[in-house]
């Protein structure tokens, strides 16, 4: 195995290079991984751009991550090398704290966090702790799992701990990077499914995703349109818009739930009087830890579920991060090794 590798690095806020480096050592309850595909996440911008506390540079981006188990520390029993595997946003917990100890990983009171406390995914080879590994089933492409470490698991994480049952309206409010694949995961799940958009020309994209229903945002108010659908038991909200999580809260059916996944730049305003003619309620759901990340893999495996992607070469991790800020992917920049 090579002594040295290629990775992006962060040195200072807003400036990529990509660097030659010596290839990590795993620590004792770690792996070494030889990456295959690291997908590029509009949360690299915390990173990018230096915007967490205490975050220390150079550091390597990346928390979207499917590659193979190359090196095992002494500590690693649980996996072996040649295993392919996934690494997401947690990048493990410390099993001590009172969190830990409830069984609230992603609340860790002293998380790892991929590509911010520790060097990510955008390298050939990267580090992982045992903890934050997940099983990569043998019919999903690295590239079509990459995806599913961050928005995938976000979006399929934040329904299945609704109340929604098969048969139940659920709306997913924006159909871009993380929308396209909550659609799926929805129609997939035995949900009615809703595709709400504000683009009108991506109606025929929201059937093919499995969509019964599509709502365009730009020419009718998406919450009297979800009241004529009988009101919805869940709105997954992806886009991060505040106007459009604002605009679909009167649609909530009876003890229906808003979800937030997409974190909109601004503070939102909510007419109260709507949750409480509903009972309803507004929540938001995070990403997921490693058995998430793995359980979103399997139900992607198992009902073919998959993210749109456009590739690059390491060495286009600049230009790629930059048309991801812009919203000219469609949908997932993916870094192919």
């Amino acid at each position: 195995m090579a002594e040295m590798m290629k990775a992006a690095a962060v040195s200072e806020p807003g400036k990529i290079e990509i660097v030659e480096k010596q290839v990590p050592e795993p620590a004792e309850d770690e792996v070494l991984i030889k990456v295959e595909a690291s997908s590029i996440c509009h949360s690299d911008v915390f990173t990018v751009e230096a915007q967490r506390p205490g975050i220390e540079l150079p550091i390597t981006p990346g928390h979207e991550v499917i590659g193979e188990i190359v090196r095992l520390g002494d500590e690693v029993s649980n996996w072996s090398e040649g295993e392919r595997i996934g690494v997401g946003w947690h990048g493990g917990h410390c099993f001590e704290c009172e969190q830990c100890r409830q069984g609230n990983f992603l609340q860790c009171e002293n998380q790892e966090v991929t590509g911010l406390t520790r060097d990510g995914g955008h390298a050939e080879y990267m580090t992982a702790r045992k903890e934050a590994l997940a099983a990569v089933p043998d019919d999903l492409e690295s590239v079509d799992a990459a995806p599913m470490m961050c928005a995938g698991v976000t979006t399929f994480n934040a329904l299945r701990h609704t109340d929604a049952r098969p048969g139940d309206l659920v709306a997913v409010v924006g159909i871009g990077g993380l929308g396209h694949l909550g659609v799926q995961y929805a129609s997939e799940a035995g949900y009615e499914t809703v595709a709400i958009s504000h683009s009108a020309d991506k109606e025929e994209y929201g059937y093919e995703l499995g969509a019964d229903h599509f709502i365009d945002s730009s020419a009718e108010d998406p919450a009297q349109a979800l009241k004529e659908l009988g009101g919805a038991d869940v709105i997954l909200c992806t886009a991060p818009v505040a106007e459009s999580i604002e605009n679909v809260v009167g649609g909530l059916a009876t003890n229906g739930e808003v979800s937030v996944v997409g974190v909109p730049g601004e503070e939102i305003s909510v007419n109260v009087m709507d949750l409480i003619g509903s009972r309803g309620k507004i929540s938001g759901w995070s990403t997921g830890h490693a058995r998430d990340n793995q359980d979103t893999l399997e139900f992607g495996s198992l009902r073919e579920i998959r993210a749109e992607t456009e590739t690059f070469d390491l060495d286009q991790y600049a230009k790629a991060y930059d048309k991801m800020m812009d919203g000219e992917v469609r949908f997932r920049a993916v870094i192919e090794f």
